[in-house]
C-alpha cells in the first residue's frame, strides 16, 4: 500500500511539473526577447527568473524519483530526506532570486547600474507578456499548489511557491509601467525590490519547515487527530499512551504503545495491532510507517 500511494503521486507531481517546465521555457523565451526590446529591466530579470524556474523543477523531480525509494540496507527508514533537501534547494533558489532581484534594482537606484537600458521604451508589448506570464504562472500556482496538499510533498510546494514568485515578479512589471505613465522612472526597480522581499520571505519560510522535519519534528495538529481518531474507534484498544510522529518527506512515521485486555492470548493481541495498523493505512492518504507496541491492560498508569 506504501508503494501505490507514493507512485499515484508521483504521477501527478510529474505530470505538473512537466507542464511548469514547457510552461517556464516559452515564458523565458518571450520575456527576455521582450525585455531587452523594449528596455524593461524587470521584465528581463523576470525571463531570467523563468527560466531559473526550470532547475527548481528538476530539483523536484529528482527529489520525488530518489525520495520515494523504499528502504535497504543502509537506508532502513527509506530514502525520503532527499526530497526534504530537494525543497531545501528550492528555498534556497527562492532566497537567492529575490536577493539578486533587488540587489539589481537597488544598484540601478543608486545610479551604479543603469539596468538594460537608460531610457525605458515601454508599450503595449510588455504589458501583454506580463499579463500572460501573471494568468499563466497563476494557474501553475494552483495546480501545482492542489497537487502537493495532496500528496504532502514539501518540494512540490516550494516549486509552486516558485511559480507564484514569477507571477508577482511579472505584477511588478505592471506597477512599474504603470508608475512609469505617471513619470516616477523607478517604479519599475521599487515594484522589484518589493516583489524580491516577499520572494525571499516566501524562501525562508519553506526552508523553516524543512529545518523542522530535519529536527524531527512532529506531524501537523490535524494529522495527529486523525491518529487519534483512528485508534479511539477500535474498542479492542482499551488504552494508548506514548503516541510519537514525525515526517520524512512525505511519509508519516508513528510508533505507539496500545493497551489491550489482558486475558488475551499473543495472537489476539496481534491481530488488532495488525487491525490498527491497517486504519490506518486505509484512511491516512499519506504513506504510513507504524510501530505498534501492545501491552496487556493491568491499570497501571499510563504516562
Amino acid at each position: 500500500m506504501r508503494e501505490q500511494k507514493f507512485e499515484n503521486d508521483n504521477k501527478r507531481i510529474r505530470r505538473v511539473t512537466y507542464l511548469g517546465i514547457v510552461v517556464n521555457v516559452a515564458l523565458a523565451v518571450v520575456k527576455l526577447a521582450v525585455g531587452m526590446a523594449a528596455g524593461s529591466m524587470a521584465l528581463f530579470a523576470d525571463g531570467v527568473h523563468s527560466f531559473s524556474d526550470l532547475a527548481t523543477d528538476v530539483a523536484v523531480l529528482l527529489g520525488v524519483s530518489f525520495g520515494s525509494k523504499g528502504p535497504d540496507s543502509k537506508h532502513p527508514y527509506g530514502h525520503g530526506r532527499i526530497e526534504t533537501f530537494s525543497s531545501v534547494f528550492v528555498a534556497l533558489a527562492l532566497v537567492f532570486v529575490g536577493g539578486a532581484m533587488i540587489y539589481k534594482a537597488s544598484r540601478c537606484i543608486a545610479g551604479l547600474d543603469s539596468g538594460i537600458a537608460k531610457e525605458f521604451v515601454l508599450g503595449p508589448g510588455v504589458v501583454i507578456v506580463a499579463v500572460i506570464s501573471v494568468l499563466s504562472k497563476e494557474v501553475l500556482y494552483w495546480l501545482t499548489k492542489m497537487v502537493a496538499v495532496k500528496s504532502h510533498s514539501t518540494a512540490l510546494y516550494a516549486n509552486a511557491w516558485h511559480h507564484r514568485s514569477d507571477a508577482l515578479s511579472s505584477v511588478a512589471v505592471l506597477v512599474g509601467f504603470a508608475s512609469i505613465r505617471f513619470g516616477y522612472v523607478y517604479g519599475d526597480q521599487l515594484a522589484a525590490v518589493a516583489v524580491g522581499l516577499m520572494i525571499m520571505l516566501v524562501g525562508i519560510k519553506i526552508m523553516g519547515k524543512c529545518f523542522e522535519e530535519f529536527s524531527e519534528g512532529a506531524v501537523d495538529s490535524g494529522t495527529i487527530d486523525q491518529i487519534t481518531r483512528i485508534i479511539e474507534s477500535n474498542e479492542k484498544i482499551l488504552k494508548w499512551h506514548k503516541l510519537r510522529t514525525r515526517n520524512v518527506g512525505r511519509e508519516v512515521f508513528i510508533d505507539m504503545h496500545i493497551l489491550v485486555d489482558a486475558g488475551l492470548n499473543i495472537v489476539e493481541a496481534h491481530d488488532i495491532a495488525e487491525e490498527l495498523e491497517d486504519a490506518m493505512h486505509k484512511q491516512i492518504v499519506r504513506p504510513v510507517n507504524i510501530t505498534v507496541h501492545v501491552e496487556p491492560d493491568v491499570d497501571k498508569p499510563c504516562g
